[in-house]
């Protein structure tokens, strides 16, 4: 929980945003504007005397005025010019910073997982590098650097995306935990929020919707996964369950109504003064969360059954062997 991004990397241990944002660097000079006022006569000045005959449009009388309007255009331009070489450290600070040796050979051999646009990792993959190469990485070298690449934005990004996880061969395995989409969510978006000076909140609670959506689970079982201990962020988290409880019970009696009219998207769109694209999205998302609940609750119901198949094989074999116990 997406917009991919491709951004240096950067650590957890980032400081928190603080809101300051940069203030510009000097203001401009009043010099343009008192090359302007040169020409205008200052109050209390004697008028010109209207019985001089007019003077000839010589290239004296020209060329002067020529050469003061010259003098108020060119000022800002110098002023501008004066400021270009006060923003060159500031764009020479911006340079990529270089990557981790071992980031770049693992970017070579493996470009689907370590690539431009990277995908989340297996769990066990440190194991899984180390017997697919084992004269190509030590194990304290590379742990250092799947530390740094789990912690970049691109990789977040992709975690907080939902995305399952992949083996070396680019395979997805399993998919991601709603616990880890929701982490990599908060700190994309805490990292996002130091550079923006636009309150993301509102965007943040969205996303939070959508992946408790993708996720299956009910509102308490979710809320039970990616409770942390920072208060802050549970209310965040109650907040999003609050607004997607309102809006999965509108899209629930949306899609009631529109299959009992027996009218199809657009008639029924009609009948009630909406938008057809805006009543077919609402009816696939109704449709949809429906289907994955009653998959969840199924999925739920066969592991259960499974686990107590499992304990009264495990009670009867435990009832075999005590006549055999007694017999000894």
């Amino acid at each position: 929980m997406t917009d991919p991004v491709s951004e240096p990397q950067e650590q957890n241990a980032a400081t928190p945003a603080t809101g300051d944002v940069p203030v510009a660097a000097a203001s401009q000079a009043d010099t343009g504007a008192d090359a302007s006022a040169a020409g205008t006569p200052a109050a209390g000045a004697p008028a010109a005397d209207s019985s001089r005959p007019p003077r000839s449009r010589g290239g004296r009388s020209r060329g002067g005025r020529g050469r003061g309007g010259n003098a108020g255009a060119q000022a800002p331009a110098a002023d501008r010019a004066a400021q270009r070489p006060a923003q060159r450290p500031a764009q020479e600070e911006r340079a990529p910073r270089s990557q981790h040796p071992l980031l770049l050979k693992l970017a070579t051999l493996y470009p689907q997982l370590f690539g431009e646009t990277p995908q989340p990792m297996k769990r066990g993959i440190f194991q899984d590098l180390l017997d697919a190469q084992p004269e190509a990485f030590d194990r304290d070298g590379l742990k250092v650097a799947l530390s740094i690449h789990t912690r970049s934005s691109r990789y977040l990004t992709a975690v907080a995306a939902g995305q399952p996880r992949h083996d070396l061969q680019g395979q997805a395995v399993e998919a991601m935990a709603p616990e880890h989409v929701h982490h990599a969510l908060l700190e994309v978006f805490r990292r996002r929020q130091q550079r923006s000076n636009e309150d993301l909140r509102p965007k943040l609670v969205n996303r939070i919707i959508q992946a408790f959506e993708a996720s299956g689970l009910s509102r308490e079982a979710y809320a039970e996964r990616v409770q942390t201990r920072d208060d802050a962020t549970n209310a965040l988290v109650d907040e999003a369950l609050a607004q997607a409880a309102e809006r999965a019970a509108k899209d629930e009696a949306l899609l009631r109504a529109f299959e009992a009219s027996g009218q199809d998207i657009a008639a029924f769109a009609d009948m009630y003064g909406m938008v057809a694209r805006t009543v077919a999205q609402t009816v696939e998302r109704a449709r949809r969360r429906k289907a994955l609940v009653a998959e969840t609750a199924a999925a739920a119901d066969a592991a259960a059954a499974d686990a107590a198949a499992a304990e009264a094989a495990a009670a009867e074999a435990a009832a075999a062997d005590a006549p055999a116990a007694d017999a000894a």
